[in-house]
């Protein structure tokens, strides 16, 4: 993982999973990959389900959503909105489009 959000902006395109146009979309997707995955949460804790108005609204305020959770069989899962038009932090760096 990067040592801030923004670097992730900073990947390959084809690294990248997918983006979205519009915060609503994004939370969405969060909150679809928590419910995908709530089954293989490690241990005794696991993440509620995302509240999308609350994640739309960080990332309107141009604010990144970050997870990281252990899950079965040693993984890690990481899900990350980092928001950009430019990204708040790094001005300089380009939003992905894919």
């Amino acid at each position: 993982m990067p040592l801030e959000c923004a670097d992730w902006l900073l990947k390959p395109t084809t690294h990248i999973r997918t983006t979205f146009g519009e915060p609503k979309e994004a939370a969405d997707w969060f909150a679809e990959q928590l419910v995908q995955h709530y089954g293989n949460f490690a241990g005794t804790y696991a993440p509620t389900v995302a509240d999308p108005d609350a994640i739309v609204r960080r990332l309107s305020e141009g604010d990144d959503v970050v997870g990281g959770w252990w899950v079965t069989g040693g993984r890690f899962l990481s899900l990350s909105l980092i928001a950009c038009s430019p990204h708040r932090v790094r001005r300089d760096y380009v939003c992905p489009v894919r």
